[in-house]
């Protein structure tokens, strides 16, 4: 198959796209960033935020490929930085738009990178994927995503898109190490415990479900197979481990595996905008996808450490 990603220098989207290409697939990267961990993914440097009226060839006319299908993962994904700075959560709605209407005038199905956040922090122990309640959104990513959702939902009913979208939960592991973009909790505990500072976690009864990118990247080649086939097609999917674990709980594994005794400074509110319980739903993932996560906290984080490292992880 031919595959464009959107966001393909993330994280997500860098593993999703050398999977991609080891099994035999054509990928083709947008990004408005060069990929700081492989130049194995052909990506066309492009800022999707701007408006745009022209899809007949790619967004805004740029030269894309022939493709079959798009992974649109592209988002500024930081919630609390959107927080100081929502100008960003209304890239994140252009960004979708334009990706939608180059879907649209294409006919191509389309992969939506959604977020747990969608469910907000008041009814955060109803995750089946149906009880999203949005009068409780928390943050201006949050709205961004139920935006792109609500989106989707309008050009499958409008034009007849065919789309899953998956929300994400937490997703760690490899080529998760930028942290001057993007400070994600699991590199940035490993990248302070490893130098022996401080870690410092909002809210210490905060639980979260935290998703190895091996266990993502499956689910989402597992999508990608069955709504291309037509198997699975207009549907919302959580994806994630399915099990809830403490950001302390995190700090101190990274400790252990780096054979270190953290310190861990909590504080006891959470910040703004942040969600502060989530375990995931995920039986709509098994009956759809045959998906069954197979990485637990504890040696996700072995593997995250060790890739931190420079060690080869299978």
């Amino acid at each position: 198959m031919r595959i464009l990603i959107t966001g393909s220098s993330g994280m997500i989207g860098t593993n999703l796209g050398l999977r991609l290409l080891a099994e035999g697939h054509q990928v083709f990267g947008v990004d408005r960033r060069v990929n700081p961990w492989t130049d194995r993914i052909p990506t066309l440097l492009q800022d999707l935020a701007i408006p745009q009226r022209d899809f007949q060839a790619g967004i805004g006319g740029a030269p894309y490929p022939l493709c079959d299908l798009v992974v649109h993962l592209a988002a500024n994904a930081k919630v609390y930085e959107l927080v100081n700075e929502p100008y960003r959560a209304l890239e994140n709605i252009n960004i979708t738009y334009n990706v939608l209407e180059y879907c649209r005038v294409h006919d191509l199905p389309i992969i939506f990178a959604s977020s747990r956040e969608v469910y907000g922090d008041i009814y955060r122990y109803i995750t089946e994927e149906t009880r999203a309640d949005f009068s409780f959104t928390e943050s201006p990513y949050s709205a961004s995503k139920i935006a792109g959702e609500a989106l989707i939902y309008a050009y499958a009913r409008c034009y007849g898109l065919r789309y899953i979208v998956f929300r994400f939960s937490n997703v760690y592991g490899r080529y998760d190490n930028d942290l001057t973009r993007m400070e994600r909790v699991i590199p940035l505990f490993i990248h302070r415990i490893s130098r022996g500072e401080p870690v410092t976690v909002f809210g210490g009864d905060k639980v979260l479900d935290f998703t190895y990118i091996d266990d993502c990247v499956d689910g989402i080649m597992r999508g990608i197979a069955r709504l291309s086939r037509g198997e699975v097609v207009n549907r919302t999917i959580n994806l994630a481990y399915g099990e809830g674990n403490t950001l302390i709980r995190a700090a101190e594994l990274i400790g252990l595996a780096l054979g270190q005794r953290p310190e861990i400074i909590v504080q006891p509110v959470k910040r703004v905008g942040e969600v502060s319980y989530y375990v995931a739903d995920i039986r709509r993932a098994r009956e759809l996808l045959g998906y069954q996560p197979q990485v637990p906290l504890a040696e996700g984080i072995r593997r995250a450490v060790a890739w931190s490292q420079g060690e080869q992880v299978v």
